[in-house]
């Protein structure tokens, strides 16, 4: 499989599910019930404990149907170790020059974290893709809305707190895509390997986005 991101996957559902400190054997079943659900994007962390592996086990995993990226790349070192993994984009919590031109310089996408708008918009000059907004969840829907008037040229992924009851609100104020951690892959649900609530939650998620599409 080459290191090849597919953005009609991407736009099918735009939820860019988060996995972070989940065993070999839970991410596999996460993806694979995930899946079924209509899940079409994850990202493992970097700061995982075998990281690089995981990303491995999860594009086996996902095959063709899923976009595998990496998480939390602050360096050009994490870069390196996630391109050689098979990330197929990148996501970073911070505005890093560096890796947001070696993305580009690699033709892999790249989802660079901001918050202020000065950091969303350097994010977005330097190359990025999408601009992470991190964490969204401090000032919530509202925020991207003020960020989206002056800068609606930015595509922006609210990461941080975004869940089934806010969702549509993110989408109506300008959303291009979303980071979801627990509300799909609870600890708790994985812990007791309640895989068919893994499935449900991703179906609900397609659901309220294609309700919002039309």
């Amino acid at each position: 499989m080459q290191n090849q991101f597919n953005w009609t996957l991407f736009e099918e559902l735009p939820v860019i599910g988060i996995l972070r400190g989940y065993s070999m054997d839970q991410v596999k079943k996460i993806v694979q019930h995930s899946g079924k659900g209509g899940l079409r994007n994850i990202e493992i962390t970097m700061n995982s404990e075998n990281a690089t592996d995981l990303i491995r086990l999860t594009r086996e995993t996902g095959q063709e149907k899923m976009n595998v990226g990496a998480g939390t790349v602050c360096t050009l070192k994490d870069l390196d170790s996630a391109l050689a993994a098979g990330a197929t984009f990148i996501v970073t919590p911070i505005v890093n020059s560096d890796v947001i031109q070696a993305c580009k310089k690699e033709g892999v996408p790249v989802i660079a974290g901001g918050f202020t708008p000065t950091e969303i918009f350097n994010a977005w000059q330097l190359g990025a893709n999408m601009v992470k907004l991190f964490p969204a969840n401090r000032f919530g829907p509202a925020y991207l809305k003020d960020i989206t008037g002056p800068l609606n040229h930015i595509k922006l992924v609210p990461t941080g707190g975004v869940n089934l009851e806010n969702f549509r609100e993110y989408k109506q104020n300008g959303a291009y895509g979303f980071g979801v951690g627990s509300p799909l892959f609870h600890k708790d649900r994985v812990a007791e390997e309640d895989w068919g609530w893994v499935e449900r939650q991703a179906e609900k998620f397609v659901e309220i986005y294609k309700k919002e599409k039309k």
